[in-house]
C-alpha cells in the first residue's frame, strides 16, 4: 500500500494521493556563490528501482510506527534535481507523486514533458527575485522563502486562477553561514508578515540542519524546528508542516514531527559530481 501524501496538489486537495519525492543537491540545498541557473541534467546508469522506493517507504512506515504516528501524515518528497524526466516517470510508476526541484529552467522543461501525469511540484532551492514570477505560476509549493521581499513578489505574481501557493519558511536552524534561511530570532516577524499576504498559504517551516551522523545531534536540531513551529501556532492559523529530514536522517526527523521528508539519494542513487 503506497504511503499517502498529505499536502498540496492543484487545487490543494486533502487527503492526498500518493507519496512524493523531492531532490536537492544530494538532499541538501545549500547557499553557494551564484552558479548558472540551469544545471545539466545528468545521465543515470539506471532509473530508480521500485525496490529502492519500496525500501524507502518501509523506512518511513517503521519510523512512523515507532513514534506512534500515522504514515498518512508524512509526505515523501522526491528530490529530482538534475534527474531526467524518465526517472521521474519511473518513480511515479512506483508510487510517488510529489517532486522537488531547485533549478527553475530545468524544472519547467520537466513539467512540460510530464504534463500527462498528476504530479505535485515543490520548489526547494534558493530563490532569486527575477525567478519569482515563474515560480509563482508553475509550482504548488515553495519551501525556501526566507525574506519578506521574496514572499511579497510570490504573492503579487501568483495567478488568481490558481489555488494559493503553499509556502514554508526556511530557517537556518544550525546558524551555518553556508546555508540560506531566516534566523530563529527573526522568524516570528517574517512569519507574521507572510501569513498576511494574499494568494499565499503559510503552512510551516523547513530546515537543513548541519550534516552529522550523531543521532542525538540530529534529534536536537529537528526538535528546535518543531519547537519554533509550536511557538508560532497560537498566533498563526493553519501551520501544520515541518519540512525536514533527508535520506540519511529521516528517522530522527520523523521522530521529531516531520511531515515532509525530502529524499533524493535513497530514491535515485548518488548524484554524479
Amino acid at each position: 500500500v503506497p504511503l499517502i501524501a498529505g499536502y498540496g496538489s492543484r487545487p490543494v486537495p486533502s487527503p492526498f494521493r500518493r507519496v512524493a519525492i523531492h531532490c536537492h543537491c544530494t538532499d541538501y540545498f545549500i547557499s553557494r556563490p551564484r552558479r548558472p541557473e540551469t544545471a545539466k541534467i545528468r545521465g543515470m546508469h539506471r532509473p530508480p528501482s521500485a525496490d529502492n522506493i519500496a525500501k524507502l517507504l518501509q523506512r518511513v512506515r517503521l519510523s512512523a510506527e515507532k513514534s506512534q504516528r500515522q504514515t498518512s501524515d508524512i509526505v515523501v518528497l522526491a528530490v529530482s534535481k538534475t534527474r531526467p524526466p524518465a526517472d521521474i516517470r519511473a518513480a511515479y510508476a512506483a508510487g510517488l507523486s510529489q517532486f522537488g526541484e531547485s533549478y527553475l529552467q530545468e524544472a519547467l522543461g520537466k513539467m512540460a514533458e510530464l504534463g500527462d501525469l498528476p504530479l505535485t511540484w515543490h520548489f526547494i532551492g534558493p530563490i532569486q527575485s527575477n525567478k519569482t514570477r515563474s515560480i509563482a505560476a508553475h509550482f504548488d509549493w515553495v519551501h525556501s522563502v526566507d525574506r519578506e521581499k521574496i514572499a511579497r513578489r510570490l504573492s503579487e505574481q501568483r495567478p488568481e486562477r490558481m489555488a494559493p501557493l503553499q509556502v514554508c519558511l526556511q530557517v537556518n536552524i544550525s546558524g551555518e553561514s553556508s546555508k540560506s534561511g531566516v534566523s530563529p530570532e527573526a522568524l516570528p516577524d517574517l512569519a507574521r508578515a507572510v501569513a498576511g499576504l494574499p494568494r499565499l498559504q503559510l503552512r510551516g517551516l523547513m530546515a537543513i540542519p548541519a550534516a552529522t551522523g550523531d543521532a542525538v545531534a540530529q534529534h536536537r536540531a529537528f526538535a528546535r524546528l518543531r519547537q519554533a513551529l509550536q511557538a508560532l501556532q497560537p498566533a498563526i492559523a493553519g501551520l501544520d508542516t515541518l519540512s525536514m529530514g533527508m535520506s540519511a536522517d529521516l528517522e530522527a526527523a520523523i521522530a521529531e514531527g516531520s511531515t515532509i521528508v525530502r529524499v533524493g539519494t535513497a530514491i535515485f542513487g548518488s548524484r554524479d559530481r
